[in-house]
């Protein structure tokens, strides 16, 4: 068994818990640079730990503290359990630091079912439901939960800063031509945002990445419900249609894989379109939404895969996607065409 980290022993001893850590054994998805640990204490309870060095520990602890007021939030709603709720100490949040790397506690999430690798066609439309209700309940208490330091609009516009350096194009293993492709893919992504009307949208709390392996079903008679969710590395609080791109994949003919890609022509699959229908049906979307959902697709690229790419996956991971970001996925998405979409979602919400 490999040793805890230093920060998690550090970590242990500032929280002042009587309890001894017995063993450990570490859970970390093996995608990204983040550590996670599950640890059986003395009472023969159990805690989960995360560590991680990227970014800032402050913004790190300011996403944590909207995770724990939106978890809050959702007591009175049937979605109490989808989030684990964090170790507290003297009534505040509690984290710990080294300067370099910070770690925090999580009282271990329940889990019951998983879904299937490729969902059926009942299965995609009772996620599209669940997703439906889960974010109106989220614009509900998106009032209680102040905004981040951080907004999409910013980290492109840094990103936009930074292909200046040659220096830091050097970094990603870019070449002139694929900086510049870069480069202007973060303009449209900026132009969009204010032909679009962004920043009069209302932000609500999102984690993203809803890949199958982050969260749990209860099933029932002919459908199931969300029942827990873990993995927060995403947290954000902007537009729901931002967790849309990750449902399109869970979605998706191929369904859940180990071997990964990020295409976008996933967002224009029927079984897709399947699923915004019927959350259409429950919570209405606009034009611009379905539109939106072109710059959330061109956001996750040029943020988490180009500009974070190397904190939020492992080395081999992040030179093929980075790669494969300026030779596939963003010369595709040029390629597709959402307007027709909404034209089919109108005219099916019609009958």
């Amino acid at each position: 068994m490999s040793k805890l980290p230093a920060i998690v022993l550090q970590a242990w001893q500032e929280l002042g818990d009587d309890r001894q850590i017995e063993s450990w054994q570490e859970v970390s998805a093996n995608v990204s640079t983040n550590q996670v640990y599950r640890l059986l204490l003395s009472d023969q309870s159990s805690l989960v730990v995360k560590t991680s060095s990227y970014g800032s520990y402050y913004l790190f602890l300011e996403d944590h503290l909207r995770i724990g007021l939106w978890r809050d939030s959702l007591q009175q709603t049937r979605f109490r359990s989808l989030l684990a709720d964090s170790l507290h100490k003297d009534g505040r949040l509690f984290s710990a630091t080294s300067g370099d790397v910070w770690a925090i506690f999580y009282h271990e999430a329940p889990q019951r079912e998983r879904l299937p690798a490729i969902l059926d066609q009942a299965q995609i439309v009772n996620l599209a439901e669940e997703m439906a209700y889960f974010h109106k309940e989220c614009r509900i208490v998106a009032p209680q939960i102040p905004l981040t330091s951080k907004s999409i609009k910013s980290d492109i516009v840094q990103l936009l800063e930074n292909l200046r350096s040659p220096a830091y194009v050097q970094q990603l293993g870019f070449d002139q031509q694929a900086a510049q492709l870069t480069q202007d893919h973060c303009r449209r992504f900026l132009d969009a945002l204010l032909e679009l009307g962004y920043d009069f949208w209302q932000r609500i709390p999102v984690l993203i990445d809803w890949n199958i392996g982050n969260f749990s079903i209860t099933p029932g008679v002919g459908r199931f419900r969300l029942f827990s969710r873990w993995d927060y590395d995403w947290f954000r609080m902007e537009p729901p249609l931002l967790d849309f791109y990750f449902c399109s994949r869970v979605a998706s003919a191929i369904g859940d894989r180990t071997v990964f890609s990020y295409l976008p022509d996933v967002l224009l699959e029927p079984r897709f379109e399947l699923f915004l229908q019927t959350y259409h049906a429950i919570s209405p979307l606009s034009q611009k939404d379905i539109l939106f959902m072109r710059e959330c697709y061109r956001l996750f690229i040029l943020h988490y895969v180009i500009r974070q790419g190397a904190h939020f996956f492992k080395p081999s991971y992040c030179e093929r996607l980075r790669r494969e970001a300026v030779q596939l996925y963003l010369p595709r998405l040029e390629q597709l065409d959402f307007l027709p979409l909404w034209q089919r979602l109108e005219a099916a919400a019609e009958y």
